[in-house]
């Protein structure tokens, strides 16, 4: 078993085929261990440049990479097949820090080969996801590499950072101290039909309150104060992405704004409400009204 830690630097540009931007790979990096985590080699290339031609100010700052590097590198399709080659057959999982890069590939692939997956992977982990699991970081922080690192005893500094191979044996160094084969096992994905259709799935709220992905049960609001099941007194409203109504807690003679988003993902509905005093504009008007008519008073004390 050998495991691939790969790291790629890309470019935001404009597609005319697409009418739209995409992210143009420029780099790759990449460090195979052996299953005793011992490296066995490294992969680096710069990609030519075929729809940007030149590279955003943040990613010549960030990379140090140059218009002349991407200009005088090796084809999308070429760079792939030497990778596929340096991969080889041994059976091998293919790790990235985010899956980000994943998705990048994919678009890649999808556009310059008319394939939409990679014919290299065949077992994926998220070590981002993996360490957080590891190191017990909340879901929700979403720990950078470098970060990471730190708080492991390593010295991101040591690495050029942003640079593809450098990235790849931060992250294999990394990878080496949170190493635990049974808990890497749970989090290693065989990259199937079902894999791609999940990792290409791009979440969108939904903004039809009569979609049936809408569970109507969970937009109802419960008094904050004293917990009572609130009336609803007006229609709802779509407001950035998210519904919005006012209720009335009969009990507390208090109004509440209510909101609440729903998120479709590939497998699940993601659900968020909140819940907050409602002021009407006229009662706004006079607090406002009272607040500047006692700092006049302080300016003439």
């Amino acid at each position: 078993m050998n495991y691939i830690i790969m790291d790629l630097e890309w470019n935001n540009t404009y597609c005319k085929k697409k009418k739209g931007f995409m992210n143009e790979i420029i780099e790759v990096g990449a460090v195979k261990l052996s299953s005793d985590l011992k490296v066995v080699d490294t992969f680096s290339v710069f990609i030519k440049a075929q729809l940007g031609k030149k590279l955003h100010a943040r990613v010549k700052e960030l990379t140090n990479i140059t218009n002349d590097d991407i200009s005088t590198g090796t084809p999308f399709s070429q760079a792939m097949a030497k990778f596929r080659k340096w991969v080889g057959n041994e059976e091998n999982i293919i790790l990235t820090w985010g899956d980000t890069d994943i998705r990048v590939m994919i678009e890649n692939f999808r556009y310059f080969n008319g394939i939409s997956f990679i014919p290299f992977l065949s077992n994926y982990v998220n070590l981002q996801k993996y360490a957080q699991a590891f190191m017990n970081i909340s879901k929700a922080e979403q720990i950078g590499l470098a970060a990471a690192a730190e708080k492991l005893g390593l010295s991101p500094e040591r690495y050029t950072l942003h640079r593809a191979l450098d990235d790849s044996r931060l992250t294999a160094d990394l990878f080496k101290r949170i190493f635990n084969k049974q808990m890497l096992d749970s989090y290693t994905l065989v990259c199937d039909t079902s894999f791609y259709s999940k990792i290409t799935f791009k979440p969108k709220a939904i903004v039809d309150i009569n979609s049936p992905l809408i569970d109507k049960s969970k937009m109802k609001c419960l008094c904050d104060v004293c917990g009572a099941s609130c009336e609803r007194i007006s229609d709802w409203r779509l407001t950035n992405q998210s519904f919005r109504a006012i209720f009335l807690c009969k009990k507390c003679k208090r109004k509440i704004r209510f909101t609440i988003r729903f998120k479709e993902y590939y497998d699940r509905i993601d659900i968020k409400s909140s819940s907050v005093p409602f002021i009407e504009k006229k009662e706004i008007k006079n607090i406002v009204a009272v607040e500047s008519s006692g700092n006049s008073s302080e300016e003439q004390e």
